[in-house]
């Protein structure tokens, strides 16, 4: 385990959804870097996991991936951990990655929860080939990358806030076509899963009936030839 890290998946709701490789890998490391100390802490606690946490988050990466990097190839082993799912796949990481990459340190990624695996699987779209767009700008930048989308053929897959997913719904029907198939998977693996499907124009006006809570992973039917 010398001069290594791991990117180690963390379940993104329930919390059986971790395998037991996970949970030795998470006891064996020297130190845990989480993006939230709290929530990991939940899951160390429920698993009897006693390693040590050092904070690590897009606020303060910048600063500490060196000094990670060094810690490491003084022999030292660490786990990359996020809030839930995948480390790096639309959480931070991939600065840490690189780096240790280019310092002759090996990196490895354990196979575990994801949302955008489960919400492809099960929302009936063509998923031998998609294009994952992680969650779109805030603020500037939104109507460019759905318009550069609206002739693609690939079943296209955003991550999505609640409190964003009506004015995304919106965007998408005015910029990639209202009558566009899509489908809104909530709270994947936790007790209110849910998955709605329609065209684009259907569900804007039905989270604008009723508000959306949790983690939301929304697909949207590539153009037809």
């Amino acid at each position: 385990m010398k001069n290594k890290l791991y990117l180690v998946p963390t379940p993104i709701g329930n919390l059986e959804d971790i395998t037991f490789r996970a949970v030795r890998i998470l006891k064996e490391v020297d130190f845990i870097l989480a993006e939230d100390t709290r929530t990991t802490g939940v899951l160390l606690k429920h698993y009897g996991i006693e390693t040590r946490m050092i904070s690590h988050h897009k606020f303060n990466e910048h600063s500490s991936v060196e000094r990670i990097v060094k810690r490491i190839l003084s022999g030292e082993i660490f786990a990359l951990v996020s809030d839930a799912g995948t480390p790096t796949i639309s959480d931070p990481g991939y600065l840490l990655v690189t780096q240790c990459i280019r310092s002759g340190i090996e990196v490895e990624c354990l196979p575990g929860a994801s949302a955008l695996i489960p919400a492809i699987a099960s929302a009936g779209f063509h998923n031998d080939r998609f294009c994952f767009e992680g969650f779109l700008p805030h603020k500037k930048g939104r109507q460019k990358r759905l318009l550069a989308l609206k002739d693609e053929p690939r079943t296209i897959i955003f991550y999505e806030s609640p409190h964003r997913l009506v004015k995304t719904l919106e965007q998408a029907a005015e910029f990639i076509g209202s009558d566009r198939p899509a489908a809104v998977c909530r709270e994947i693996s936790k007790i209110h899963e849910e998955i709605k499907r329609g065209t684009l124009a259907e569900l804007k006006e039905v989270y604008k009936e009723k508000t959306p809570k949790g983690e939301i992973v929304l697909i949207i039917g590539g153009k037809e030839n």
